[in-house]
């Protein structure tokens, strides 16, 4: 991933925004024991004191150790431990083994941070005529990290949902009131179009070049499919009726079981979710989440839409305000009510490869984005655990079709004839 901002952070204004983006790091993982930060419960998902380490390792790598003849690492095994998959900077550690590592203890990562932190604060207060480069190297990290911030709380998620005595993260939150909004729809003329990131603040390099794309005719949902429409479709029988679901998405859903989205279950004709606040009962007009793309395109091939493609999502929201229910707002469950961005990250129809024109950038730094542009899917918008100074309108994140753990939802869009 890079940053090819055509108005780079000053100096002074990264050292704020690693402060600041260190800071909510450290914040999320405060609530934790040492034994929640060992937590590893697929290969999908790190443990907590793993993300806490290797977000320190990119600065250290990327940083410190080019640009800092006397910088020194505590450990210089650490280089080996928190590499995730970058292999222009050398061997790494098992992913599936991550939660093995229990030494370095949660102790000795957090000094890890301390050191790093110190380092890079020290960096950053200097004149240096490179000073430029390495603020949006800094840059880059901080939004590195928002990402394992997300990551973060959705493995944490993933591995407390394993234990019977449902354990929470933060208290139980009370859900507003709220009744059933109808769906509605908004129709757009199409034709042709430009998407991506224009150069103007922060993007990874994935979303550009900015290019024109044709767009057919459509019409848009206004909000995103809820718990309540959810329900309706597995009332309905959805989940066991293959004419709705592609060969490969009925197959995965057979063999895994699935009858209803992740973390569900029904107890007293009442259908329960598990949360980062604990069990609660499923908000009805809240948007649907923890579903994958196989039942994202099978509900809506059931409701009579489809899935929006990535440049009709950016067409219709690119200007529209950035705000919603994101990872600042401390809720890290989607909400009803709330507006176009954060709750869900939103399944598009669309593949996730490259711009036209997309050249990955050199060294280890271009492994970020590139090499994964194959057999995943984009997903739009943000989520609660999203943070929100990372989103803008052309953000594309992406996963495997057949995954759910992230807070994944969808809107619905039709042709229009």
């Amino acid at each position: 991933m890079t940053n090819t901002a055509l108005s780079p952070l000053a100096p002074p204004d990264a050292l704020s925004l690693f402060q600041r983006t260190r800071a909510r790091t450290d914040k999320l993982v405060q609530p934790l024991r040492p034994e929640d930060m060992m937590l590893q419960s697929m290969e999908d998902a790190s443990p907590a004191k793993w993300h806490l380490a290797h977000t320190t390792w990119f600065f250290e790598e990327f940083i410190l150790k080019p640009r800092e003849p006397d910088y020194t690492s505590p450990d210089d095994r650490f280089a080996f431990l928190f590499n995730s998959y970058y292999t222009q900077a050398g061997p790494r550690h098992a992913r599936d083994r991550r939660g093995m590592v229990s030494r370095p203890d949660c102790a000795e990562v957090a000094a890890y941070r301390g050191h790093v932190d110190d380092a890079l604060d020290d960096l950053l207060s200097h004149d240096r005529d490179d000073a430029e480069e390495i603020a949006a190297l800094v840059e880059l990290g901080c939004h590195h990290e928002m990402q394992h911030q997300e990551l973060l709380v959705t493995d944490l998620l993933h591995g407390l949902s394993f234990n019977p005595l449902l354990p929470t993260y933060l208290d139980p939150e009370p859900l507003p009131v709220t009744s059933e909004v109808p769906l509605s729809w908004t129709a757009h003329d199409g034709g042709l179009t430009e998407i991506g990131h224009d150069g103007a603040g922060f993007a990874y390099d994935c979303e550009q070049p900015r290019h024109q794309t044709y767009v057919a005719p459509f019409e848009i949902a206004d909000r995103p499919v809820t718990n309540r429409d959810w329900i309706a479709f597995m009332e309905d029988g959805g989940y066991a009726d293959p004419r709705f679901w592609l060969m490969e998405g009925h197959a995965v859903a057979t063999r895994e079981d699935w009858t209803h989205p992740l973390y569900w279950w029904q107890q007293d004709d009442t259908w329960w979710t598990f949360t980062l606040r604990g069990p609660q009962p499923v908000a009805l007009d809240a948007p649907v989440c923890h579903v994958s793309y196989y039942e994202a395109d099978a509900f809506a091939r059931w409701a009579g839409a489809r899935l929006p493609t990535e440049a009709e999502h950016e067409l219709t929201f690119h200007d529209r305000e950035i705000a919603g229910n994101f990872l600042e707002n401390g809720k890290l469950r989607p909400m009803p009510g709330q507006g176009v961005w954060g709750d869900v990250w939103e399944w598009t129809s669309s593949p996730f490869t490259p711009y036209p024109g997309f050249t990955p950038p050199d060294g280890a730094l271009g492994e970020y984005n590139g090499k994964f542009m194959v057999n995943q899917i984009v997903l739009r918008g943000g989520s609660c655990a999203t943070p929100r100074e990372q989103m803008r309108a052309t953000y594309r994140t992406f996963f495997y079709p057949h995954q759910r753990w992230q807070m994944m939802g969808l809107r619905l869009a039709r042709d229009v004839a």
